[in-house]
């Protein structure tokens, strides 16, 4: 037995289906069925099921667990090795969201790779549920989530303070509001009420931000007049910010995004049931992974971008260039 063969039966369990599975790490389908024969060989049990369809058996599911634990531990002791040895060569496993890691590694990133020239970061694009699971199963290192997950083995350190925005451009609130428009926008610097904008046109989010915004125009008796749907925060910023419709953003999103803006957007606090709609964003990993000089100077890069973004203040992200 050797330790190869547990990968390849871990990567199996996650498919559980051996051409999916031979072709998503690049090996022949008769490679990765040897190494599992050989497996049961040598512990003289059968770990799956062959029919109606491929599934664990009850021994199958305890050297699973095994096979995980290995694993782990054998790229935590490559990694702590690599640091003894002072290599400054390696890979970092990260994950965010398309939004979040368009945001933070152009700014990371150049300060990174000044003192880790030689370090590949292999970036991993999902949302928070599929990024924990990655992060449990010893997929990734760090992610970026908006973690609620009570699993004892997740580790969550907070970024930042991510406020929702209600963002209407100038041109958008004059054309709408007339002479009241500089009233409104006074009124609803501390906070947005819905209620006061319910004849604007909104681009509105198809994602899980979305539905608790849905959700607060609900509970304020409204039904937004719809301009366009996207799941996308990036594209509802880019077509809003050009003055055609109401949109809303995090704090995040209009950094990204603030070097698209033709004209002045004003953001409005979103507040829901008297509070401030903030999403905690945090950088998660696995407690017994091992982490790198490399990997936690990474770490602590993307702690300092987020208080970084959360320090500035509303016109700095909404600024023309």
């Amino acid at each position: 037995m050797n330790i190869d063969s547990l990968y390849y039966f871990a990567e199996l369990a996650k498919d559980l289906h051996i051409t999916r599975t031979a072709e998503r790490i690049h090996i022949s389908q008769q490679t990765l069925s040897n190494h599992i024969i050989r497996l049961e060989e040598y512990y003289g049990v059968k770990l799956l099921n062959r029919h109606p369809k491929l599934s664990l058996t009850y021994a199958g599911s305890f050297v699973l667990r095994y096979a995980q634990q290995l694993i782990r531990e054998n790229e935590n002791l490559q990694d702590i090795l690599a640091d003894i040895k002072h290599s400054k060569r390696g890979l970092i496993y990260f994950g965010a969201s398309i939004l979040r890691s368009n945001a933070c590694l152009p700014y990371i990133l150049p300060i990174f790779t000044t003192k880790y020239p030689l370090i590949e970061l292999e970036l991993k694009e999902a949302t928070t549920t599929v990024l924990e699971k990655l992060v449990l199963d010893g997929d990734l290192d760090l992610a970026i989530a908006l973690s609620q997950s009570e699993n004892p083995n997740l580790v969550k350190q907070h970024m930042m303070r991510d406020q929702v925005y209600l963002c209407i451009t100038d041109s958008l609130l004059k054309k709408t509001f007339h002479e009241d428009s500089e009233k409104i926008k006074k009124k609803s610097l501390q906070g947005a009420n819905l209620a006061d904008f319910a004849q604007l046109p909104f681009c509105i989010l198809q994602n899980r931000l979305g539905e608790t915004i849905q959700n607060i125009f609900k509970d304020a008796g409204i039904t937004p007049i719809t301009y366009m749907t996207s799941q996308y925060i990036q594209i509802a910023t880019a077509v809003g910010a050009s003055g055609v419709a109401a949109f809303f953003a995090t704090r995040a999103s209009l950094i990204n995004q603030k070097e698209n803006f033709t004209e002045p957007v004003n953001a409005f606090p979103l507040i829901v049931k008297g509070t401030p709609f903030v999403q905690n964003l945090q950088v998660i990993y696995h407690k017994d992974r091992y982490l790198s000089k490399a990997c936690l100077y990474f770490k602590d890069l993307l702690l300092q971008y987020g208080k970084k973004i959360e320090s500035m203040n509303i016109e700095e992200l909404t600024a023309i260039k």
